[in-house]
């Protein structure tokens, strides 16, 4: 497994693989690894000649300057897991090397910008919109593997990608989950060990509002007795609980008998933010 910092050598690198005719899939991650990012590697692998691995944690999507502080860094142990699951690559620059000064450049994903992770983390997706763009150019995949937990940012990449027509598939993968059902997540880390004990609810939260809509009641009732029961737990604040139209995530009243509905929450337990989303039909 080639581990590489620079853009320029990684570049070349790839070049050298595509012009022997080997197929790239790309993992785009953050760091601090756990099951469900080895399952996209896993599934790259399954699909492409060489699986490349991006671990870089981008400054520019985080609104809380503390949140950034202390994202885990982990990068040796990121490595020893993903050298068992067969990754080829590791590109793992550093903030300078990604960044030579502040990028100028801006996007807005339109509706997706006002609703959920959007309105309550202004500008977070115009710096996911930066960081893929870029590791999109540098990498030159064929496929590349994100997971469904992250359901607002999948959305916001596949409008970027048909937008700016990169020349490559966006693959979607189910979201991972602990024997509890709690989605794995690397904040999962953070949490005390009461705090995780409770975290399990935020899964249940979710379950309640999917069998209320299966029931044929509105989005409003399913939503509200989310609430009430997520109350019952005071180590939880929640930020919001939304049910939206699986493709484009704008509010639905009730369920979508002709589509996909997603129920989507966002909550604090203690200091650490968890995020989850069912989608069904």
């Amino acid at each position: 497994m080639e581990v590489i910092s620079s853009i320029v050598a990684v570049k070349k690198y790839l070049r050298e693989q595509t012009r022997a005719g080997k197929s790239i899939g790309f993992v785009p991650t953050m760091g601090a690894l756990h099951a469900g990012h080895i399952n996209l590697v896993e599934r790259s692998k399954q699909e492409n000649d060489l699986t490349v691995a991006s671990i870089f944690v981008n400054p520019t999507q985080f609104n809380n300057p503390e949140d950034l502080k202390k994202y885990p860094r982990t990068l040796e142990a990121d490595c020893a897991l993903l050298l068992p699951a067969g990754c080829d690559v590791v590109f793992a620059p550093s903030a300078e090397e990604m960044y030579s000064g502040l990028p100028q450049l801006s996007f807005h994903f339109g509706n997706l910008e006002t609703v959920m992770e959007g309105s309550f983390r202004p500008g977070h997706f115009n710096g996911v919109g930066i960081v893929v763009s870029k590791l999109f150019h540098i990498v030159q995949p064929q496929r590349a593997y994100f997971g469904l937990k992250d359901l607002q940012q999948v959305a916001v990449i596949r409008r970027l990608v048909h937008d700016l027509s990169f020349d490559l598939e966006i693959i979607p993968c189910e979201t991972v989950r602990e024997a509890d059902h709690l989605a794995m997540s690397s904040r999962n880390t953070r949490l005390t060990p009461d705090e995780r004990k409770q975290a399990h609810h935020v899964y249940l939260t979710l379950q309640l509002a999917k069998t209320l809509l299966q029931e044929g009641k509105s989005a409003e009732i399913a939503k509200q007795q989310a609430i009430d029961y997520l109350k019952q737990f005071p180590a939880f604040t929640l930020e919001y609980i939304e049910v939206s139209n699986f493709d484009d995530l704008q509010p639905l009243d009730s369920l979508n008998k002709k589509g996909k509905t997603a129920v989507c929450i966002a909550a604090f337990i203690g200091n650490v933010r968890l995020i989850d989303n069912l989608v069904f039909s």
